[in-house]
């Protein structure tokens, strides 16, 4: 099993004031945190900073690819296991008694399922999908995809039990200017590869948002939720909007500029 010592959480900040606290009052059992941050015009540093764990970096964002393999590979990690999170991921203690259990002779990673959470309540109408965040350092490796990274792992990753929670408390508007930054990636990825039901929705008809929130709220339960649940579906709804509000406009621009240059 990764004793709990030989296991460093990592964590990739941008204005994270809103977040970042509570994410790392979960970790005061780590011996080190790395903490990354892309040159933040909040306080995410100064919070960061005054936990005694946290091993703070500053480098200036590109993508979220290469800025994880800098905090993976070039912060001075010696742990054999990482554990990688966003600043609005917290780590419960059921998880963190799990992950000292854990049987990891044959394991390189684990994935972790997801419960979302809308100012502390966690709610059933979340739809966060698993991600792999603890995983062996020398066996990964991260690249690009879409808005967001994807680490690849090689050997065996297994599925966890227990799920961490997601609850991103950032302010209204920053969290407008995250989606719409977030949709471009995504639309310049659908020009790319497009393969899929959820790319066709995308590209072909104009319902994939419509479509999340009915799942959201009626195959989920979130109508049920009250006004988190309310709020969970419409920004669903909202960022599934842009990133198709994205794609069509980056076509009909492309379409428009050939056009113009004719024959």
């Amino acid at each position: 099993m990764p004793a709990l010592a030989d296991i460093t959480p990592v964590i990739l900040t941008y204005n994270e004031t809103s977040n970042i606290a509570r994410c790392l009052a979960h970790l005061r059992w780590a011996k080190q945190v790395v903490v990354v941050d892309s040159e933040s015009e909040d306080d995410t540093q100064r919070v960061a900073a005054a936990f005694s764990n946290v091993k703070l970096f500053t480098r200036s964002f590109d993508n979220h690819s290469t800025q994880w393999r800098f905090a993976v590979e070039e912060t001075g990690i010696s742990t054999d296991w990482i554990l990688a999170l966003d600043a609005d991921y917290v780590v419960p203690l059921a998880v963190t008694e799990w992950i000292a259990q854990l049987d990891a002779a044959e394991v390189v990673g684990v994935s972790f399922p997801f419960r979302y959470a809308v100012f502390g309540r966690v709610l059933r109408s979340g739809i966060y999908p698993p991600v792999t965040v603890l995983y062996r350092r020398m066996r990964a490796t991260y690249v690009q995809d879409g808005h967001t990274q994807r680490v690849e792992i090689e050997g065996r990753v297994a599925r966890a039990p227990i799920a961490l929670i997601h609850d991103d408390r950032k302010p209204l508007a920053q969290w407008f200017r995250s989606q719409g930054r977030y949709a471009q990636l995504e639309a310049e990825k659908l020009e790319v590869r497009s393969s899929g039901l959820k790319a066709w929705l995308r590209t072909s008809l104009p319902i994939s948002p419509l479509l999340i929130g009915l799942h959201c709220l009626v195959l989920r339960g979130g109508l049920f939720e009250g006004p988190s649940g309310w709020l969970y579906a419409l920004q669903r709804m909202v960022a599934e909007g842009l990133i198709v509000i994205a794609y069509q406009d980056r076509r009909l621009r492309r379409r428009s500029t050939d056009a113009n240059l004719g024959p």
